[in-house]
């Protein structure tokens, strides 16, 4: 036992984010420029949503194959739960190309790190996962302006109504604070951390399996079933956490968007 222990403990090297991202393709230095497994990946989500609800559509019958009610039932959950009853019915239809693009785009993204061979969730990449955060901002901010105009919109914002006047003095900079500056950091960090969390969690439990099983023997490759099992868990966990996330991403941006299109704070 203790022979293994020795060996457990020179021996085994956990994973780390460079195994989870690896090097880039290729490089443009003048540009600061790389395109790697995940941007792959990222485009890859595209071509895959973009034909099958193209398939699914071709051919409409009335009474639907797999392919169409996948399609269908995807569209109206996005359009009535995600738009329709959070947004509200005089304002969300404009919404509902962002709303179901954005849920299949996460999603599919999310779905790779569950994927033998790919194994590589895109949006355990913090780029990426700020990147759509920051669309997401971009649209319900510039929605708000549209609707209230500027002031109106930053009034509407950051001075609740039915406050003392003092405590606006106070109340205001939070307001701001909070809904300006950390919910947009705080969507795009929700989506990245618990991708990266999961799926490195993953990553050690089968790496310490391997090592346990391959590299140690004995007595403590029994060991090797508990971690086993442990990962076999993680792997549906993350599973369920993909789905939920590429929900939660996208149910957020539903309610910003409300704020933003509704009256009164």
């Amino acid at each position: 036992m203790n022979e293994n222990g020795s060996v457990l403990a020179e021996g085994y090297t956990p994973p780390t984010p460079a195994d989870m991202h690896l090097p880039d393709f290729f490089q443009v230095d003048s540009l600061g420029f790389g395109f790697g497994k995940q941007m792959l990946l990222v485009i890859l989500s595209v071509v895959v949503v973009s034909i099958f609800f193209m398939m699914a559509a071709r051919k409409r019958a009335m009474v639907p194959g797999k392919a169409q009610f996948i399609a269908e039932s995807g569209y109206l959950f996005t359009r009535n739960s995600l738009g329709k009853d959070l947004i509200g019915a005089q304002h969300f239809k404009p919404f509902v190309p962002l709303l179901f693009t954005s849920f299949f785009f996460i999603l599919i993204n999310n779905l790779y790190g569950s994927i033998p061979l790919i194994q590589l969730p895109s949006f355990s990449h913090p780029g990426s996962a700020y990147a759509l955060a920051i669309v997401g901002y971009l649209t319900w901010v510039g929605v708000g302006i549209k609707r209230k105009g500027l002031v109106g919109f930053f009034k509407d914002l950051t001075m609740p109504s039915g406050v003392p006047g003092w405590v606006y003095v106070i109340l205001v900079p939070i307001e701001f604070l909070s809904n300006l500056i950390i919910r947009p950091v705080t969507h795009a960090l929700r989506l990245f951390a618990t991708m990266f969390g999961g799926h490195m969690a993953m990553m050690v439990a089968a790496s310490l399996t391997q090592f346990l099983v391959m590299s140690v023997g004995g007595a403590a490759a029994l060991g090797g079933i508990a971690s086993g099992a442990l990962g076999l868990f993680l792997y549906f966990l993350e599973l369920m956490i993909q789905v939920i996330q590429a929900y939660v991403f996208t149910l957020l941006l539903a309610v910003y968007l409300q704020g933003s299109v509704s009256e009164g704070h």
